[in-house]
């Protein structure tokens, strides 16, 4: 007994020190992998700030966008709401900050939100949608806030760093509609009460047959709207129906090179579809390693799965 006592107590010991010594090494890659490094082709991050923080609110930010290093740093003001949204309030109180990493050609848009506690509006889908529709590519958005606020303002903040870090000048009309855009998103998952998910599905996948179609006409772009809720089951008062139609039709309206905006909302979409699977993949390789585990015990001590059975037979 003592001996089998002793080689059970060598075992969970053993196991013990395998689990911790993966546990180091994941340590360790994930510590390379998030290290920062400096992409001398592209330039350093740019980091926007909502102007009406307060320093200990931007410090607070600064910590949780994960500043650090060289990177350039802007403010976001009321002037910039004005400048790129029409009929803008210059004398919105803005919170929400934002950094822009740019990538190479070909990257798209990943958009983290770091404090989705104090996002309550806007998910990162509705943030990739919008820029996608401003005209902005190829980069990495990283957003916060230092408490809860819509998260509205921090697209504004998004084309002012995006302008001062590539040099290029986004087009004013899109990125009106793109600001519409995002308050047609937020008042379809607030107020009709859509699933916020489905509510960037749905754009995602309008914006995509407007993109292949091409419709000449409103009613063209509300036949491709109705059919889009018709699929998708979703139920709208004629008012929102309405919201998004006039959406839709301005967008289709916009100086857009479509051809590429299709390849890029179908990046998007794949890359929304390969996260759900990498996640899935991740859960189940850790289920098999610990039903490895538990299986390796049964061995060691002589029990199977029918063990209770055959107990109770005796």
């Amino acid at each position: 007994m003592k001996k089998r006592a002793y080689a059970i107590i060598a075992a969970l010991c053993l196991t013990t020190a395998a689990v911790g010594a993966t546990a180091v090494t994941m340590t360790s890659f994930t510590q390379l992998a998030s290290a920062e490094v400096v992409n001398e082709k592209l330039g350093d991050p740019i980091v926007v700030y909502g102007g009406s923080l307060s320093d200990s609110e931007k410090e607070t930010v600064k910590k949780d966008l994960g500043v650090s290093g060289t990177v350039k740093e802007v403010t976001v003001t009321g002037s910039d709401i004005a400048k790129y949204i029409q009929n803008g309030n210059s004398s919105a109180r803005l919170y929400s900050s934002a950094k822009i990493t740019p990538e190479d050609a070909g990257y798209g848009i990943v958009v983290e939100i770091k404090t989705p506690q104090n996002i309550t509006q806007v998910t990162s889908d509705m943030y990739s949608n919008a820029m996608l529709t401003a005209g902005i590519s190829d980069a990495k958005v990283e957003v916060a806030a230092p408490k809860a606020v819509t998260g509205h303002s921090a697209l504004a903040g998004v084309y002012k760093a995006y302008e001062a870090t590539t040099g290029e000048k986004l087009d004013t009309e899109r990125t009106d509609v793109a600001n519409q855009e995002l308050d047609v998103a937020t008042t379809l998952a607030d107020k009709a009460g859509v699933d916020q998910d489905k509510v960037s599905q749905l754009l995602t996948e309008i914006k995509q047959q407007i993109a292949e179609q091409k419709p000449a006409t409103k009613e063209d772009v509300a036949k491709i709207v109705d059919d889009k809720l018709q699929s998708l089951q979703i139920n709208l008062s004629d008012e929102d129906r309405q919201l998004l139609v006039d959406l839709m039709n301005k967008i289709s309206n916009l100086d857009i090179n479509f051809g590429q905006w299709s390849d890029q909302l179908n990046d998007l979409g794949n890359k929304l579809t390969d996260s759900i699977n990498n996640l899935k993949d991740s859960v189940n390789e850790n289920t098999g390693f610990w039903d490895k585990v538990v299986q390796w015990f049964k061995n060691l001590f002589g029990i199977g799965d029918d063990s209770n059975d055959s107990e109770t037979n005796q």
